[in-house]
């Protein structure tokens, strides 16, 4: 059955907030709602009276020392922040320079899917008038507010967080988009930043551009080695400031294939409390996950644990799972943060495409949350057999070559070069670099060197190699001529 939820983002044209931790008023913004935080007393004792939810959650002024300069001089968007108004009885307005509808070519709009319940039959979908005609016109800068409803339902089936316990959702085009603006509504410049290493290469630019100083966390095959952390966190320097957050990817993690265990997230939310950092959980592949023990919990559900919550964004994204074209992402967490992010869209584009999130929204909604999760099971179950006939191949051509741990989940093999023959060690340096981006590419079979998602940069013999989209009849190739790539690299 699905959850029961409502919309704490906006309502009717006064656009009035629904949780029940603030005192709700007007938009500042369309969809960014102004809140008058309760008292830190109030706050701390209080149950809410909706039965939802006696969580503990972190004040408004918790963030201010969180958020950039250039976040604190960005401005609402003048016009955008009246649209709400448009929506009450009897309005007239002159407001925005929205285009005519009537002038829309486009008057109806059907797709095709695979049903999760059967994926060799194909049901047809139609968007409802109202519904299209929404999704040709410009819309709310957070979301449609009922995608944001359907989202928020299934952060409760999925993470088990319910309205009402501080977080709201809102929508970016695609993770990369809210990454982008959550680092520049947080970071200024030598702002200290904790990113796990190896890493998704797209964080990297993010905080090189503000110019962040980052520290980076090793990981290994179960995720973010929080020992480590908190040895960094133990003993950092003497009056040197105490970074902002943490970026982690907890699930089949760009490059490196590894899934976090549930005690190392436990720890590390345990270190953001202590020291005071914010926690960046980034995971587009979190229903892709295909290994054999159940999935662990999100940071954003385990948060649940600690004495308050608050301290974690967490980052979704439908590219992996429903289209990649359809840019839709969507950010999970604390109010404050996501208003200064919506600002930033605001400022800049805008929103997400309405049309996209129309036809999203169409098939969520004729889908329901048992027949998406359906879905995503059957989205990781081809990953699994693809890894899996990968895997064979690499068994098969590479064994003594290179050195890997199986992946529990996404669509990457994180290898290690063995370049030195075992009778001769240390007779070259393993990196990388060369082997696989001349060398490799010389002999037709593509993939990325390890440096590349090294935060602070480096040497490293480790290679990530995709299984997303090759057939299966050509991995054994593929495989083959990386082979003979190392044994002409062994003997040179």
């Amino acid at each position: 059955m699905s959850p029961a939820f409502h919309n704490d983002h906006v309502h009717n044209g006064d656009a009035q907030v629904a949780n029940d931790n603030v005192a709700t008023q007007i938009s500042h913004s369309d969809g960014i709602p102004v809140e008058a935080p309760l008292d830190k007393q109030t706050l701390a004792s209080k149950a809410f009276a909706n039965g939802i939810s006696d969580v503990k959650i972190l004040p408004r002024e918790f963030y201010e020392p969180f958020f950039s300069e250039s976040s604190r001089r960005r401005k609402p968007n003048p016009i955008r922040g009246l649209f709400p108004l448009e929506l009450r009885p009897g309005m007239l307005s002159l407001l925005a320079g929205k285009p005519n509808p009537s002038m829309f070519p486009i008057t109806s709009m059907n797709i095709s899917v695979r049903s999760p319940s059967d994926p060799a039959k194909e049901e047809k979908i139609e968007l409802p008038e109202t519904l299209l005609a929404e999704g040709l016109q410009y819309g709310a800068t957070a979301g449609h507010p009922q995608l944001l409803n359907w989202l928020a339902g299934l952060q409760e089936y999925s993470h088990k967080r319910k309205v009402g316990e501080g977080w709201r959702v809102s929508m970016g085009a695609g993770s990369q988009d809210l990454i982008y603006k959550f680092v520049h509504s947080i970071v200024n410049k030598g702002d200290i930043v904790l990113i796990e290493s190896p890493v998704y290469s797209g964080i990297i630019n993010c905080v090189e551009e503000v110019e962040a100083e980052v520290v980076a966390v090793d990981t290994d095959a179960h995720g973010i080695k929080s020992s480590e952390l908190r040895q960094i966190l133990e003993h950092w320097p003497a009056g040197k400031p105490m970074p902002k957050f943490l970026y982690t990817v907890p699930f089949g993690c760009n490059p490196t294939g590894m899934t976090a265990t549930d005690d190392r997230r436990r720890e590390v939310l345990e270190l953001a409390r202590k020291y005071n950092f914010l926690v960046l959980e980034d995971d587009p592949y979190y229903y892709i996950y295909y290994g054999k023990a159940p999935r662990p919990s999100s940071y954003f559900e385990l948060e649940l644990e600690q004495p308050e919550v608050g301290r974690v964004v967490r980052l979704d994204s439908f590219s992996k799972i429903i289209s990649a074209g359809i840019r839709i992402g969507f950010a999970s967490g604390p109010a404050p943060i996501l208003d200064v992010i919506d600002i930033h869209t605001s400022n800049s584009n805008l929103q997400v495409s309405t049309l996209t999130q129309a036809i999203t929204l169409s098939l969520l909604q004729s889908w329901g949350y048992d027949n998406f999760k359906l879905h995503t099971e059957q989205v990781a179950d081809f990953y699994r057999q693809k890894r899996d006939v990968f895997e064979r191949a690499m068994k098969h051509h590479l064994t003594g070559l290179v050195e890997w741990e199986t992946p529990e989940a996404g669509m990457f093999f994180w290898f290690k070069l063995v370049l030195n023959d075992p009778s001769k060690p240390g007779e070259r340096e393993e990196c990388s670099e060369t082997v696989i981006r001349t060398k490799a590419l010389e002999k037709g079979v593509l993939a990325l060197p390890g440096t590349s998602f090294l935060p602070n940069g480096g040497k490293t013999a480790y290679v990530r190699a995709s299984f997303s989209l090759i057939e299966n009849e050509n991995v054994d190739e593929a495989l083959r001529r990386l082979k003979d790539t190392l044994l002409e690299a062994r003997s040179s």
